[in-house]
């Protein structure tokens, strides 16, 4: 069942970052082609486990250069099962999105290629075509990244971002969750297993990128630095088209 929702309200987004010396990076860090592909999802969503298993298959085909990344909204919790991973940012971003795509409503499971295109999450064939033409363009962006824990719950990104400084371009950083199951109990999927991979749980906007600066992300109870991982790209604010991605572990 593909549900559909109609939109309300704009995206927004919180916004940080800082000047410091970045010695032990280098900006010279352009990339080939890249695809960021965004899935909104909801375990409350009977259509979204195809699509969940969509992302996984991806990520082992694609080791290189592919980003995915699990928004889970938050309209599916009223009926029945409050799926723990969702957000109403990432409700927002879906409707920033439908905006700009000129969509006249949202649904799960969706998915976003670079911010430019959008498809139903679980067309395998459409996920293959999208990503080999994202991978066959080449990107101008010039980013890198590190992330190191404090021990206490709080994830240090350092990031080296070269872009022109009249674009409108912002950076987005994500502490993603690697991977996690869960035993659904009532709703949609009520009595399934599913499974999740890079699971959004955190996301910071530097909106004014001035070359280095620094992000602190927030890790939820009970993970640690090897159960996620840090995806940051670059994103024009008005067009929401993406135009650069790294990741980086967890130190």
């Amino acid at each position: 069942m593909k549900t559909f929702f109609i939109l309300s309200t704009m995206l927004t987004m919180s916004v940080t970052g800082s000047d410091s010396s970045l010695s032990a990076l280098t900006a010279n860090h352009k990339q080939d082609g890249f695809a960021v592909i965004e899935l909104f999802t909801s375990e409350g969503c009977s259509s979204c486990p195809p699509a969940d298993e969509a992302m996984i298959d991806i990520e082992n085909e694609f080791k290189k250069n592919v980003y995915v990344i699990g928004y889970h909204v938050d309209y599916w919790n009223y009926l029945g099962w409050k799926d723990i991973f969702s957000n109403a940012g990432w409700t927002d971003r879906q409707k920033a999105y439908a905006q700009e795509l000129k969509l006249n409503s949202i649904y799960t499971p969706q998915v976003v290629i670079n911010g430019s295109s959008e498809f139903v999450g679980s067309d395998v064939n459409r996920l293959h075509q999208a990503i080999t033409t994202a991978l066959e363009k080449n990107t101008n962006s010039s980013m890198i990244i590190s992330a190191k824990t404090d021990g206490n719950g709080k994830i240090k990104v350092r990031y080296n971002a070269t872009i022109n400084k009249s674009s409108n371009e912002v950076l987005n950083v994500v502490l993603i969750q690697l991977s996690a199951n869960s035993d659904v109990k009532r709703g949609e999927n009520g009595g399934k297993k599913l499974h999740h991979i890079n699971i959004a749980r955190d996301l910071k906007t530097v909106d004014q990128v001035v070359g280095v600066g620094d992000v602190t992300l927030t890790m939820p109870a009970g993970l640690n630095a090897k159960d996620c991982k840090v995806i940051a790209y670059l994103q024009n604010k008005k067009t929401l088209q993406i135009v650069g991605a790294v990741d980086a572990a967890i130190e």
